[in-house]
Formats: structure tokens, C-alpha cells, sequence
């Protein structure tokens, strides 16, 4: 099961470290939800998840203050006793003692953000469904072409990583060059991005390694980016019939998301990425509600029709 450390979730987000324990790496998170325990604070533990990040806001904070000291000691008691991974105080409020006294007896990191309570947990819920999203590598191209993200798969030398470096010239980004790492954020969303130790570095062979980002500056690249379309590039088969007036519409599966594609025959002379670029405008428009293939079809059935 994926995870991610809490030290990840505090770096990330600048959390200020109220009560600290030499175990923030080891508590790993796997559960992409965020808990406000104010059910819990008042007594009913049923279907508590225990293994969500806790999260106080305005509400939980005036039901505490409300309480006498005793009675919060036994509410916070309850609560941290029961192993939950860390407790988050938003809107920069200033902790009980009782807070401090049960964060220390059970080791439960005390956190706190200045973020608006509702801001902050969307935001950190965004984050873990990243993070704890299912994945998968493939052996490609990313790029981004007027805001569509286009990975490009095919055999090793087929000219994937040249490809992507003309049209990074042509004021496009790359995402990533010979590994994707991709991930289903939701039910419709894959993401894309490049593994850290090899992110903005591009392969072209007989140059060596590259880097895009030193090469033609911050624009050229992008951290991460949406697949939404896939191009797969292989060698020109003379026995093979390809498609050439774009009816019949293809998709490959990447995590049980079917994405759009296309397959494009390589050859020499063919400029692959002129054609990789027409291809990210001709699926934006068919987004759009225009598809020049079924227009011709359209036109030639109504000039049969006419011609009878």
C-alpha cells in the first residue's frame, strides 16, 4: 500500500512542530482522508478512523474552551490514546496544556498552520491523493502542447527524446524523457511526472544527457502534468494499413483509464514533431466540439445526396 511519511506532510506544508518526537518519519500515512474530530471530542468513537490526520479548526477549539480542564484532559486523552498519526491545529491557534500534556504522554506530533481551516484540508487531502494515488512507470515522453499533456510511448530509438527536444524548442514544456512516472489521481485523471533524480534531463543520442531546464530556462519544463493523450510512435511497416483520415478513434489504457490515442508511423523525413503538435491542437478542437473528419464525411454524403 502506498504511503507517505508524516516529516513529508510537515515539510510540505511548513507546519509548525508544537510538541516534537524523533518518529515523524516512521509514521506513515495511507489514507488520503483528513478527520475534524469534534464527533469524537464529544464522546462517540464509532467508525473512528484512527489512522487519519486529526484536524482542530474554530469549532473544535471553542468545544474545548468551553470544557473544564479535567473534562479536556479526558477528551484529549481519549482521542491521542487511540493512535491517531499526529493532531493539527489550524488558524494559528494557541494549544491547551492539556494538549501539550497528552501529546507528550502518547507521542502524537502537535502541529500547527496559520491556514484557514477548510483551505488547509483541502489542500492536504489534494496532496494525498497524489502522493497515495496507485502508480506505475512506462518507458517514455511527456510533454506539455498548449496545456495538453502528451505522452508519447514507443520502442527504444525510435525518436521519442528527439521529438520532445524540437518541440520543447518550439516553446513547449517537457515533463519527463524515458521515465513516467504516472499516477490515477481520480476515477478520470492521470498524472504524469518525471522521477527526481532524472526530472528536466533529457537523453539524445550522440549528445549525451541534457538539461532542459539550463538548456532554454524554467519555461521549458514543468513538474508534473495530466496524460491526456497518448501517441504511440513505431517503426513505418510497409504491410501495414495505418489510419489516414482519422475516423476510427483509438485508446490506450494506462491504469485502467482508457486515454485517447493515436499511432504514428515513423520513417525518415517524416517531422514528428510538427505532427506530435498538430496532434495536441486537432484533439483540443475535438474537444471543443469540431471534428474535420466527420465534417468531410458529413460534406461527401450530402454531395451524394445531392448528386441523386
Amino acid at each position: 500500500m502506498a504511503s507517505v511519511s508524516l516529516r513529508n506532510i510537515i515539510d510540505e506544508f511548513n507546519l509548525e512542530e508544537l510538541t516534537s518526537f524523533d518518529n515523524t518519519e516512521d509514521i506513515l500515512i495511507s489514507i488520503a482522508d483528513v478527520t475534524r474530530p469534534g464527533l469524537q471530542l464529544s464522546g462517540s468513537y464509532e467508525h473512528f478512523g484512527a489512522d487519519r490526520i486529526q484536524l482542530l479548526g474554530n469549532m473544535e477549539m471553542a468545544y474545548l474552551g468551553m470544557q473544564t480542564p479535567a473534562v479536556r484532559m479526558q477528551k484529549l486523552d481519549a482521542l491521542m490514546s487511540r493512535g491517531i498519526p499526529c493532531l493539527i491545529i489550524s488558524r494559528h491557534h494557541e494549544p491547551f496544556p492539556e494538549m501539550i500534556e497528552c501529546s507528550n504522554r502518547y507521542s502524537v506530533p502537535l502541529l500547527r498552520t496559520p491556514e484557514v481551516t477548510s483551505v488547509f484540508m483541502s489542500s492536504l487531502i489534494k496532496y494525498l491523493n497524489v502522493e497515495l494515488a496507485p502508480e506505475t512507470t512506462l518507458h517514455g515522453v511527456l510533454v506539455e502542447i498548449y496545456g495538453e499533456g502528451m505522452l508519447m510511448l514507443g520502442e527504444s530509438g525510435v525518436g521519442k527524446s528527439e521529438t520532445a527536444m524540437e518541440i520543447v524548442k518550439r516553446g513547449h514544456r517537457l515533463i519527463a524523457d524515458d521515465l513516467v512516472e504516472v499516477r490515477r489521481v481520480s476515477d478520470t485523471t492521470l498524472l504524469g511526472r518525471a522521477p527526481e533524480i532524472i526530472r528536466h534531463l533529457i537523453e539524445i543520442r550522440g549528445l549525451g544527457i541534457l538539461d532542459v531546464k539550463e538548456l532554454f530556462g524554467v519555461s521549458a519544463v514543468k513538474q508534473q502534468e495530466s496524460i491526456d493523450f497518448v501517441i504511440n510512435l513505431e517503426l513505418w511497416d510497409e504491410r501495414k494499413t495505418y489510419e489516414r483520415l482519422g475516423i476510427n478513434e483509438e485508446s490506450t489504457e494506462i491504469l485502467g483509464i482508457r486515454v485517447p490515442s493515436i499511432t504514428i508511423p515513423v520513417r525518415p523525413g517524416r517531422n514528428l514533431a510538427i505532427i506530435v503538435e498538430v496532434a495536441a491542437i486537432n484533439f483540443r478542437q475535438k474537444r471543443m466540439g469540431y471534428n474535420a473528419a466527420q465534417a468531410l464525411t458529413e460534406r461527401l454524403f450530402g454531395q451524394q445526396n445531392e448528386n441523386s
